[in-house]
């Protein structure tokens, strides 16, 4: 009969708790249908309109927000005005209710994450969003993950070309993103 020792025990439950505890939970690959047949393929990437026409809230605020239906209408009153999904925009406004679109990326309520930060610091919208630009439906294409922002905060903490000192104490600060 096998006998365990109290301490390998201990080890053995600690083992699964640190695996447990390592695995954060990702939505990466997250493509939800929407009530409204979007292309980003078409807007961003064959119109080259760009992110913050539409989300215009990043420049300013925590959010990048969803743009009201009234932004489509800037331009769908002139062009593709009969398209059957800007009938649905135009029945949303008729109707004085919103566009139920379903939230593609979003981080755990204990994460503090502000747009305009990072606007501000010249991240491009596709080095956390991806190539926007190409896809029809939106797709969370990273993992978004505690690990993942620490890895791009380590990377942008690295002396540039003019030898400025790293900000990697500020960059990977506990207290910035969780406060």
């Amino acid at each position: 009969m096998l006998r365990l020792r109290p301490h390998t025990c201990w080890l053995a439950a600690g083992a699964v708790a640190a695996v447990i505890a390592g695995c954060e939970p990702t939505n990466q690959g997250y493509s939800p249908a929407q009530p409204i047949n979007y292309s980003h393929a078409v807007h961003a990437g064959a119109m080259q309109i760009n992110c913050q026409y539409c989300h215009y809230g990043a420049r300013n605020s925590r959010h990048a927000g969803i743009p009201p239906a009234g932004i489509c209408m800037n331009c769908h009153e002139q062009v593709q005005k009969d398209h059957p999904e800007i009938a649905k925009i135009i029945e949303a406004i008729a109707a004085h209710e919103p566009i139920e679109w379903v939230r593609v990326h979003s981080v755990p309520d204990h994460v503090f994450f502000d747009h305009s930060i990072h606007v501000g610091a010249d991240v491009d919208c596709q080095q956390c969003h991806g190539p926007v630009e190409s896809m029809g439906r939106v797709t969370q294409w990273a993992p978004l993950t505690m690990g993942w922002c620490i890895d791009c905060h380590r990377a942008s903490s690295e002396p540039d070309a003019s030898g400025a000192p790293p900000r990697a104490s500020a960059l990977t600060d506990c207290a910035v993103c969780h406060h």
